[in-house]
Protein backbone atom coordinates (compact mmCIF):
# COMPACT_ATOMS: atom_id res chain seq x y z
CA UNK A 1 0.00 0.00 0.00
CA UNK A 2 1.30 3.42 -0.91
CA UNK A 3 0.36 6.91 0.20
CA UNK A 4 1.38 10.35 -1.01
CA UNK A 5 -0.62 13.39 0.12
CA UNK A 6 -2.58 11.33 2.63
CA UNK A 7 -4.84 9.57 0.15
CA UNK A 8 -4.15 5.96 -0.74
CA UNK A 9 -2.65 5.49 -4.16
CA UNK A 10 -4.50 3.40 -6.72
CA UNK A 11 -2.90 0.52 -8.61
CA UNK A 12 -3.37 0.52 -12.38
CA UNK A 13 -1.80 -0.23 -15.72
CA UNK A 14 -0.89 3.00 -17.46
CA UNK A 15 1.12 4.58 -20.23
CA UNK A 16 4.17 6.66 -19.40
CA UNK A 17 6.39 8.80 -21.57
CA UNK A 18 10.16 8.45 -21.35
CA UNK A 19 11.62 11.19 -23.51
CA UNK A 20 10.05 10.49 -26.91
CA UNK A 21 9.00 6.91 -26.16
CA UNK A 22 5.51 5.99 -24.96
CA UNK A 23 5.57 2.88 -22.76
CA UNK A 24 2.18 1.15 -22.40
CA UNK A 25 0.84 -1.26 -19.77
CA UNK A 26 3.23 -0.16 -17.04
CA UNK A 27 2.11 -1.12 -13.51
CA UNK A 28 1.76 2.23 -11.75
CA UNK A 29 0.41 3.76 -8.57
CA UNK A 30 -1.44 7.06 -8.87
CA UNK A 31 -3.07 9.48 -6.48
CA UNK A 32 -6.55 10.73 -7.36
CA UNK A 33 -6.02 13.85 -5.24
CA UNK A 34 -2.61 15.28 -6.15
CA UNK A 35 -2.21 13.36 -9.46
CA UNK A 36 1.16 11.90 -8.46
CA UNK A 37 2.14 8.87 -10.55
CA UNK A 38 4.83 6.36 -9.56
CA UNK A 39 6.03 3.27 -11.33
CA UNK A 40 5.16 0.33 -9.08
CA UNK A 41 8.21 -0.19 -6.84
CA UNK A 42 8.39 -3.94 -7.57
CA UNK A 43 9.03 -3.36 -11.30
CA UNK A 44 10.78 0.02 -11.19
CA UNK A 45 14.18 -1.42 -12.13
CA UNK A 46 12.75 -3.33 -15.11
CA UNK A 47 10.90 -0.20 -16.24
CA UNK A 48 14.09 1.90 -16.15
CA UNK A 49 16.01 -0.68 -18.19
CA UNK A 50 13.26 -0.99 -20.79
CA UNK A 51 12.84 2.79 -20.99
CA UNK A 52 16.55 3.35 -21.60
CA UNK A 53 16.76 0.63 -24.27
CA UNK A 54 13.62 1.91 -26.02
CA UNK A 55 14.96 5.46 -25.95
CA UNK A 56 18.33 4.33 -27.33
CA UNK A 57 16.55 2.43 -30.13
CA UNK A 58 14.43 5.53 -30.91
CA UNK A 59 11.28 3.43 -30.49
CA UNK A 60 8.18 5.65 -30.54
CA UNK A 61 6.26 3.23 -28.32
CA UNK A 62 6.65 -0.13 -26.60
CA UNK A 63 4.42 -2.43 -24.58
CA UNK A 64 5.87 -3.20 -21.15
CA UNK A 65 4.15 -6.62 -21.06
CA UNK A 66 5.94 -7.76 -24.22
CA UNK A 67 9.40 -7.26 -22.73
CA UNK A 68 9.05 -7.95 -19.04
CA UNK A 69 7.80 -11.14 -17.45
CA UNK A 70 7.43 -11.66 -13.75
CA UNK A 71 4.75 -11.33 -11.13
CA UNK A 72 1.23 -11.16 -12.41
CA UNK A 73 -0.56 -7.84 -12.12
CA UNK A 74 -2.82 -9.30 -9.43
CA UNK A 75 0.22 -10.10 -7.28
CA UNK A 76 1.74 -6.66 -7.85
CA UNK A 77 -1.42 -4.91 -6.72
CA UNK A 78 -2.40 -7.21 -3.85
CA UNK A 79 -1.22 -4.63 -1.27
CA UNK A 80 -3.12 -1.77 -2.92
CA UNK A 81 -6.27 -0.52 -1.25
CA UNK A 82 -7.78 0.12 -4.68
CA UNK A 83 -7.04 -1.20 -8.16
CA UNK A 84 -8.32 0.60 -11.24
CA UNK A 85 -10.05 -2.02 -13.33
CA UNK A 86 -12.03 0.51 -15.32
CA UNK A 87 -14.55 1.47 -12.62
CA UNK A 88 -12.99 4.73 -11.50
CA UNK A 89 -16.22 6.16 -10.08
CA UNK A 90 -16.42 3.26 -7.60
CA UNK A 91 -12.81 3.86 -6.59
CA UNK A 92 -13.38 7.59 -6.14
CA UNK A 93 -16.48 6.89 -4.03
CA UNK A 94 -14.43 4.56 -1.83
CA UNK A 95 -11.73 7.24 -1.45
CA UNK A 96 -14.44 9.76 -0.51
CA UNK A 97 -15.90 7.34 2.07
CA UNK A 98 -12.44 6.83 3.60
CA UNK A 99 -11.84 10.58 3.78
CA UNK A 100 -15.26 11.11 5.41
CA UNK A 101 -14.43 8.48 8.03
CA UNK A 102 -11.13 10.23 8.73
CA UNK A 103 -12.89 13.61 8.87
CA UNK A 104 -15.14 12.30 11.64
CA UNK A 105 -12.07 11.24 13.62
CA UNK A 106 -10.27 14.55 12.97
CA UNK A 107 -13.29 16.45 14.25
CA UNK A 108 -13.53 14.24 17.34
CA UNK A 109 -9.86 14.95 18.04
CA UNK A 110 -10.49 18.64 17.38
CA UNK A 111 -7.53 18.65 14.96
CA UNK A 112 -8.18 21.74 12.87
CA UNK A 113 -5.22 21.28 10.49
CA UNK A 114 -6.12 17.68 9.69
CA UNK A 115 -9.79 18.64 9.33
CA UNK A 116 -8.89 21.27 6.71
CA UNK A 117 -6.61 18.87 4.85
CA UNK A 118 -9.40 16.31 4.71
CA UNK A 119 -11.92 18.91 3.53
CA UNK A 120 -9.54 19.88 0.72
CA UNK A 121 -9.05 16.22 -0.20
CA UNK A 122 -12.82 15.66 -0.23
CA UNK A 123 -13.29 18.73 -2.41
CA UNK A 124 -10.76 17.46 -4.97
CA UNK A 125 -12.15 13.93 -4.95
CA UNK A 126 -15.73 15.21 -5.36
CA UNK A 127 -14.75 17.44 -8.28
CA UNK A 128 -12.89 14.57 -9.93
CA UNK A 129 -15.89 12.26 -9.46
CA UNK A 130 -18.26 14.89 -10.90
CA UNK A 131 -16.01 15.40 -13.94
CA UNK A 132 -15.68 11.66 -14.47
CA UNK A 133 -19.43 11.09 -14.27
CA UNK A 134 -20.14 14.04 -16.58
CA UNK A 135 -17.62 12.66 -19.08
CA UNK A 136 -19.09 9.16 -18.79
CA UNK A 137 -22.60 10.49 -19.39
CA UNK A 138 -21.46 12.33 -22.53
CA UNK A 139 -19.98 9.17 -24.00
CA UNK A 140 -23.20 7.18 -23.46
CA UNK A 141 -25.73 7.32 -26.29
Amino acid sequence: MSFCCGASMIGALGSLRHYKTQIHNVPILYCPVCNRIDVHPDIEEEYEILAEYAHADLAPEVDFREYVTGDSVEQLFENCVSVDNGNISQILRMQIDNALDLLTIARQLDDKVWTEELKNRLNKLSRRLSRWEAQSNKSMP
